[in-house]
């Protein structure tokens, strides 16, 4: 009994089941319902949101690309929301997973 109780120990303090970039994926998809991939597209490139015709003239509502900003912008982004963007109230640890899996991209436009 003791050998398996050191190894749960074992297992807390020295792995776990996912990674950190799993975490960020995970996150990035689906972090408090609708998932930022859903406007900012798969690698945080940007996005189209939608269109909608006003005065006869088609317009349309992108998401910026979010891959290229430094880690203050990105933060502030989530923590303050924006315009369409909403506010996820995700803490520092999940903002910082979010952003360190969309590094992983910040060359695909």
């Amino acid at each position: 009994m003791l050998a398996f109780i050191c190894s749960v120990v074992f297992l807390k303090a020295g792995e776990s089941f996912i990674t950190p970039l799993e975490y960020g994926k995970m996150l990035y998809e689906n972090p408090r319902g609708i998932g930022c991939v859903e406007c900012h597209g798969q690698y945080g490139q940007g996005d189209k949101i939608a269109n909608y015709t006003h005065k006869g003239q088609t317009k349309f509502i992108y998401a910026p690309r979010i891959n290229n900003l430094d880690f203050e912008t990105f933060k502030d982004a989530l923590q303050k929301g924006k315009r369409v963007m909403p506010k996820y109230y995700l803490t520092a640890n999940e903002i910082e997973a979010i952003y360190k899996y969309l590094q992983n991209f910040k060359h695909n436009k």
